[in-house]
């Protein structure tokens, strides 16, 4: 199958293979739930340990990148998180394989919100102001796991749609 390799993809190193791991609720949940956090304190951690920060940075990107490779491949994929990526991974090849207009809007919009989150984070860790970073995260939050909710029903649509993609399953 042909699939788009656009810049997260590429920038990740993103295979077949990894996306797999991916997959596995383990690897879906503990990024979801880590990944921000992490990078926040790191940011965070600047007022604290000055430019030794760099290394809780460091490893806060490190520990985003290395994710999706360190859990096995599920037994299952029959669960929200695995399906989640799946949809992830169709949404990123939507330009090779066209999706439904309804998710395309949908999932724009999600994304929007998420992204409207990153001015008052960025500025509520510019300032290491608690108010504003919690309310960018919790804008970046809600819009991320809604848009990962919404992949999931892109999955689903897609997977009947395109042989390939129903292969994933497990």
């Amino acid at each position: 199958m042909k699939t788009q390799h656009n810049a997260i993809t590429r920038i990740l190193l993103m295979s077949d293979a990894t996306w797999l791991r991916h997959a596995n609720p383990w690897s879906a949940w503990t990024r979801i739930i880590t990944g921000l956090p992490l990078l926040t304190l790191s940011l965070w951690s600047r007022s604290w340990i000055g430019r030794w920060s760099v290394l809780p940075l460091l490893a806060a990107l490190l520990w985003i990148w290395i994710n999706p490779r360190v859990f096995p491949e599920p037994k299952s994929t029959n669960n929200w998180a695995s399906q989640g990526v799946f949809g992830e991974r169709v949404w990123l090849n939507r330009k090779v394989i066209t999706i439904p207009r309804h998710h395309l809007i949908a999932a724009n919009t999600l994304l929007a919100i998420s992204a409207a989150g990153i001015l008052p984070y960025a500025y509520g860790i510019w300032l290491l102001s608690l108010w504003p970073t919690l309310l960018g995260g919790l804008l970046m939050y809600m819009g991320k796991l809604w848009y990962f909710d919404r992949m999931v029903w892109l999955y689903r649509d897609m997977k009947d749609e395109v042989p390939e993609y129903a292969k994933w399953n497990r």
